[in-house]
């Protein structure tokens, strides 16, 4: 299986990475830059990335409406 998730702006990785780990404490996941995410379910981690583009998709929206 092809891995897909290359980062289109490469400058935007941080702002990326920050969001995660702050989706992820929101959900209880202290230190989630630090586990091991083998050792957590897949729900787990799937909760982290779909809250992550939850977040993002609701950004986009009030930007394009503010225009």
């Amino acid at each position: 299986m092809a891995n897909n998730n290359k980062i289109v702006v490469p400058e935007a990785r941080e702002a990326l990475n920050q969001l995660k780990l702050e989706i992820a404490n929101e959900l209880g996941l202290n230190n989630y830059d630090g586990i091991d995410k083998g050792n957590l379910p897949s729900r787990v981690n799937g909760y982290v990335g779909g809250y992550m583009v939850k977040r993002l998709v609701e950004n986009a929206q009030r930007q394009l409406s503010n225009k």
